[in-house]
């Protein structure tokens, strides 16, 4: 099958989160499977400067406010995997992230940016732009790539399917109604049905409409956001949808995530010979500026710093881990409340509490390495990747019970889980953890257990082979249309 994957980021290009983590890793697992898989970016600097071999195949002309653009066909690197770039100076080659502007500011014509990035794929499945090669199905991943969707429905005689997958439904791509003139697109798609949300347009809800299948990154996820309390407002567009809507857990890249081979840790090690975590240990306490202390266990939080990850529970529960001898590790950016906290924390308790703002790759490697505890008290997590590399690595994941945490870590045989987002429940899962810290046999059970786990990215790509047939099948038997006027 013929597929092609389109999204905003992908590790190693641009990061922002666990998206890029998994445009970059399922590709190329379908293609090992025996997928022609193809990428399709927005020409940000850093895909420009990284993609291999790029040459022009199509021009796309003025188009979404852009004058000139262009779709460049190159390489990835390491993957070797092919990419479409579209090269518009105009919406792309910008200082600051993929979606705000250095001074923290969603940019203004993030509709436009993203609308073009679902109309060119739109446009490549109806064969318009590469004569060479079109796709059978069109992947969209999040709201940046949702609108490929609508466009794809706009035109029933394409015969490319699609699947759209959320990552996370609090973000939306939500715009003033009055641009929908913008998209390019007939009148019945502004209607209630079909895009209009509460008087705006929600790109999320083009994913969510007009894609003959619906997946998200984990299958307690899949339930939770058809329910008012995880839902953020779409529940009902996601009940509507029945069964058209699954859940399938990420995997991990295996090779760049594994604590034999990572070129990013001071000592390697395997379930069966964990001398070597030990060491890595020491090399974060010193790193971070911590205590020398062997026997002190230490937690970390490699996270985005926000109310949805639950770290103002830690910031409360922190009291008490310190009592308990514990030292804190934390590597993130975000709120600037969270951020002081946190660093406020650090200043109050020297050797015991560090904080690194931003987010460094190869720091989170030895974070991660040389931690005893990986803490994720998400009040929700579509899927979560920070848990999975703690079991890669023999870190225990204390999480709460929801979405993908509830689905990876068996409380009690490999992490701990708590229910309530409450800074109680947290200590209360804690406890538990420190207890079993303390029993060094029962703690080493406890990292070998998670780490014999199979993370890789083999599984679920099969899964997503098969979700691709059925929405081939769907997309023949019932094209997915905007409702009449």
């Amino acid at each position: 099958m013929k597929v092609l994957h389109l999204a905003a980021e992908v590790f190693p290009l641009v990061k922002t989160g666990g998206l890029a983590d998994v445009v970059a890793a399922l590709p190329p697992a379908l293609a090992a499977q025996g997928a022609d898989v193809r990428l399709l970016l927005p020409g940000h600097p850093a895909v420009l400067d990284g993609v291999k071999h790029a040459k022009t195949v199509a021009t796309l002309g003025p188009a979404f406010g852009a004058a000139r653009s262009t779709l460049l066909l190159g390489r990835m690197p390491k993957t070797d995997l092919p990419v479409y770039v579209i090269d518009a100076p105009f919406h792309y080659r910008r200082e600051g992230g993929p979606y705000q502007a250095p001074g923290g500011s969603e940019w203004p014509d993030n509709l436009q940016r993203y609308a073009f990035l679902g109309w060119v794929a739109a446009h490549l499945a109806s064969g318009e732009l590469d004569d060479k090669w079109a796709p059978e199905l069109v992947h969209a991943h999040d709201w940046h790539a949702a609108m490929a969707c609508a466009y794809l429905a706009a035109h029933p005689p394409t015969a490319a399917a699609s699947v759209f997958t959320v990552h996370n439904l609090a973000y939306q791509g939500v715009f003033p109604h009055d641009d929908a003139r913008l998209l390019g697109l007939p009148a019945r798609f502004m209607q209630p049905e079909a895009l209009e949300f509460h008087g705006q347009i929600c790109f999320m809800k083009a994913g969510l409409k007009f894609a003959d299948r619906v997946s998200t990154v984990s299958p307690t996820y899949a339930r939770e956001i058809a329910t008012p309390e995880f839902g953020a407002g779409l529940d009902g567009v996601i009940r509507g949808r029945n069964g058209a809507v699954s859940g399938i857990l990420n995997g991990i890249d295996d090779q760049v995530w594994n604590p034999a081979t990572d070129s990013a840790l001071g000592s390697r090690y395997r379930a069966d010979a964990l001398a070597g975590k030990a060491a890595n240990k020491a090399a974060l306490q010193a790193e971070a500026g911590l205590a020398p202390r062997p026997e002190a266990p230490v937690l970390t939080v490699v996270s985005r710093l926000s109310s949805q990850k639950g770290l103002d529970l830690v910031l409360a529960v922190l009291p008490e881990l310190l009592r308990h001898g514990a030292q804190l590790v934390v590597q993130g950016t975000g709120d600037p409340s969270l951020e002081s906290a946190f660093a406020i924390a650090a200043h109050a308790h020297p050797g015991a509490v560090a904080l690194h703002v931003g987010y460094d790759e190869s720091r989170a490697h030895r974070l991660i390495a040389g931690a005893d505890i990986i803490l994720v008290p998400s009040r929700f997590e579509p899927c979560g990747l920070t848990q999975l590399y703690g079991l890669r690595y023999g870190t225990v994941p204390v999480v709460r019970r929801v979405g993908g945490l509830a689905d990876t870590v068996a409380d009690g045989e490999t992490g701990f889980a708590f229910g309530e987002a409450t800074p109680f429940a947290l200590q209360a899962a804690l406890e538990r953890a420190l207890q079993a810290y303390a029993d060094a046999p029962r703690w080493q059970a406890l990292q070998q257990a998670g780490m014999a786990q199979n993370l890789g990215w083999a599984g679920p790509a099969r899964a997503y082979l098969a979700l691709y047939d059925e929405a081939c099948r769907a997309r023949r038997d019932s094209p997915r249309q905007a409702p009449s006027l």
